[in-house]
């Protein structure tokens, strides 16, 4: 049985929070991690060219990679009021994105679906051009000029601000008002391969490591701030906060609802292929 199993998450303060005891070896009877940080847009090639036992990847990637990987019940991202933002430089409608260029941080993001989902609806003609930026470069492109609006993530709904620009819409309030559902986000995926027995460990393990986080937050913090590329430690506090919630520790159903809502409504678009009826189902 492999006792060391391989995986990548992002230097971002959730993940390091949910990872922070199974990393350090707190969790008890988990197996040890061997730990590559990435951001989601390299976790998610990962995932499609089949590398590394355990990855947080976009759930946007999903109908690519199940058959190979299962998405584990737990250790991911959903949630309500935490949905990624359309910015410019003037305040505005989303009329005014017609035929313009847009960054975004990926197009096999789960923010990049929600935006695809609701520009169908809410932009006259669609969007222009479609530019993948580093998420952390969108926010100097749009203030730049370079691009006409940016999809933004992460700690970004809560620096925009000082960059001078403006938030145009809020994907995450337009999917909870269609759906009445929570937002997915990330998912934390194991590969098939692992054997049964290794798949429910690593969610036992994910499971203890978020409980053990919330039981004693301080503990996590030094690792936290350590990857937490220079963001100040109110934000980084803000952005555990949004991010890490019920839906880590489990998806129930509201969870599951939400993430075959989103990969349907993205297949009918012909965003992504459709899902078999069994592909989510943990083992």
């Amino acid at each position: 049985m492999t006792e060391t199993v391989r995986i990548a998450y992002s230097p971002c303060p959730n993940d390091t929070f949910v990872f922070d005891a199974w990393a350090h070896g707190r969790v008890p009877g988990a197996p040890a991690l061997d730990v590559t940080f990435a951001d989601i847009d390299l976790t998610n090639g990962m995932a499609e060219r089949g590398e590394l036992d355990v990855l947080k990847v976009s759930y946007a990637v999903l109908p690519w990679v199940l058959e190979e990987y299962a998405l584990l019940p737990c250790g991911g991202a959903l949630g309500r009021g935490c949905g990624p933002l359309v910015l410019t430089r003037e305040p505005g409608d989303a009329a005014q994105l017609a035929g313009r260029t847009v960054a975004v941080p990926s197009e096999r993001s789960t923010a990049y679906l929600l935006f695809r989902l609701w520009a169908a609806t809410e932009v006259p003609g669609g969007v222009g051009e479609v530019v993948v930026l580093p998420f952390h470069e969108i926010m100097p492109a749009v203030r730049d000029g370079k691009v006409d609006a940016g999809l933004v993530i992460h700690e970004a709904r809560f620096t925009y601000p000082e960059y001078g620009l403006h938030r145009l819409a809020d994907m995450g309030e337009h999917w909870e008002q269609t759906t009445r559902l929570p937002i997915p986000l990330g998912a934390i995926i194991a590969k098939r391969s692992l054997g049964t027995e290794m798949l429910r460990r690593l969610a036992d393990a994910a499971r203890t490591s978020v409980r053990m986080a919330w039981d004693d937050p301080e503990a996590s913090r030094p690792y936290v701030l350590r990857h937490a590329q220079e963001m100040d430690p109110a934000v980084t506090d803000q952005h555990i906060g949004l991010y890490v919630n019920e839906f880590t520790a489990g998806l129930g159903e509201a969870g599951y609802a939400a993430v075959r809502g989103l990969l349907t409504r993205a297949a009918a678009e012909g965003l992504v292929p459709p899902l078999g009826p069994d592909a989510l189902k943990f083992p």
